[in-house]
């Protein structure tokens, strides 16, 4: 078991309530998934030469992520898009190349659950894509697959697009086909367009958009009253393994793929099978 936690944003924004301060933040949730913690972050950066720069940070540990200072250091940063992880650990060792979201060129992806089918796995993933594998979890082995399924058909390192969208949708239908293939809730992106897979676990969806009240204050665990102001223009969405505010959080069906763009404004949609 794990926990996921995906967001959009329009503009880069500090999301330390939902990480760190809400009942059930990360922070609190990691009491029971102490296996480690990842982060990935999509960030646009001014260079010294005044050049934006695009590209993901990763930051990972081993640690419990309620004990660890650097989680609590980053969950008060700001970001486009996130992809945070918690793990409790099921298949391989507590270590930081077990540790989740796993990143290959382009893309990030974060896994909840436990693959009992790894001969399929191994069976329909390229040698070049499983002489990537650096661990030895399920998760980055279905990693491997999805990319697989992406060099095929020759859109890896190309933008997420109408075809990347029926790649994953047919790679995830052929998986999961089998009863037995296991959990494979997980996220995967690209910086600009997040897709969310739910199969066997818990997946929850939840828009911010402009003049929420809900969204003004709430209390945390000890009671205090948390102000979390949410300008007019400023839309996000999020994807969780469980509805993690008081926010009016949706449930994504069984089976369902969803895909999430930040631009020119985050929107989520679900494909079609």
């Amino acid at each position: 078991m794990c926990r996921l936690l995906g967001i959009v944003s329009s503009e880069p924004t500090e999301f330390r309530v939902i990480l760190n301060e809400a009942p059930r933040s990360l922070a609190v949730l990691s009491r029971e998934h102490r296996d480690g913690w990842g982060l990935a972050v999509f960030e646009s950066r001014q260079t010294s030469e005044g050049v934006t720069d695009h590209g993901w940070r990763v930051h990972k540990a081993v640690a419990c992520a309620a004990e660890d200072l650097d989680f609590r250091r980053l969950a008060a940063a700001t970001g486009e898009l996130m992809i945070w992880h918690i793990r409790r650990r099921t298949v391989g060792a507590v270590s930081l190349r077990n540790t989740h979201p796993f990143r290959s060129g382009r893309w990030v992806f974060a896994h909840n659950g436990t693959i009992h089918e790894r001969d399929f796995l191994l069976s329909n993933t390229s040698a070049r894509r499983l002489g990537e594998v650096q661990g030895n979890t399920d998760s980055e082995r279905l990693f491997a697959y999805l990319l697989t399924e992406l060099d095929a058909a020759g859109i890896t390192d190309d933008a997420a697009s109408p075809d990347t969208d029926a790649v994953l949708r047919r790679a995830t239908g052929r998986a999961c086909a089998n009863p037995s293939f296991g959990a494979a809730n997980f996220l995967l992106s690209d910086g600009i367009t997040m897709y969310a897979h739910r199969f066997g676990r818990t997946l929850f969806v939840l828009d911010r958009g402009p003049g929420d009240p809900l969204r003004a204050s709430r209390s945390s665990q000890d009671g205090t009253v948390v102000m979390t102001p949410w300008p007019q223009h400023r839309r996000a969405v999020l994807i969780a393994s469980e509805a993690m505010t008081d926010e009016p959080w949706s449930e994504v069906g069984e089976g369902e793929l969803l895909r999430i763009d930040r631009v020119p404004a985050p929107r989520w949609r679900r494909l079609a099978a």
